[in-house]
């Protein structure tokens, strides 16, 4: 456990920033890929990447589901020293921290696009479908427990240790979803 003060971020906000950029730069890739000329023609290059979009959107939701059920059955709950970061912050952080692979991952969604017309940008999309899944999938996780899952955000994948808050706590909602404000509750 660590002393004094330090900040956690939503871990559902991190898959849904990710899900955001992916989707929304294979979504732009696929749109420009449609209108480059290639090998294979644009209708296979479609369909390919309707069934690479299918395929990768299963992928993302399934894969690492067991370590996350994992690491929220071993977190601990957040002392009262904590700084809960808010979900935009949350989210410019996870961007500029890989703004170099997602530009990487657009170029090369466009590039594909030579061989097969917006195979890529829908592989793209595929994933950050997927990914936006996995943030509802953890938002059931998160009301089934009663509890938000936090996350320190200078952790890297190996040592991160999840922490828990009551659910309201923050500014987002389980699943990282914005919350309602209490006006537009009434």
């Amino acid at each position: 456990m660590v002393r004094g003060a330090y900040v956690l971020a939503r871990v559902a906000v991190t898959v849904r920033a990710a899900a955001r950029w992916l989707w929304w730069l294979g979504i732009l890739a696929a749109g420009i890929g449609v209108f480059v000329p290639s090998l294979l023609g644009r209708r296979i290059g479609v369909l390919a990447g309707a069934a690479l979009f299918i395929v990768a959107a299963a992928l993302a939701l399934w894969l690492r589901r067991k370590r996350y059920v994992t690491l929220a059955d071993a977190a601990t709950r957040a002392p009262k020293s904590v700084f809960l970061q808010d979900s935009r912050v949350t989210a410019r952080a996870w961007t500029r921290s890989r703004r170099w692979w997602l530009l990487l991952f657009f170029l090369l969604a466009i590039g594909t696009s030579a061989v097969a017309p917006a195979a890529g940008g829908l592989l793209l999309a595929g994933v950050g479908f997927g990914l936006w899944a996995k943030a509802l999938w953890l938002g059931r996780l998160e009301r089934s427990r009663d509890v938000l899952l936090w996350v320190r955000p200078e952790a890297g994948k190996d040592d991160a240790a999840y922490e828990t808050t009551g659910p309201v706590a923050g500014d987002a909602g389980p699943g990282g979803s914005r919350r309602k404000s209490s006006a537009a509750l009434r």
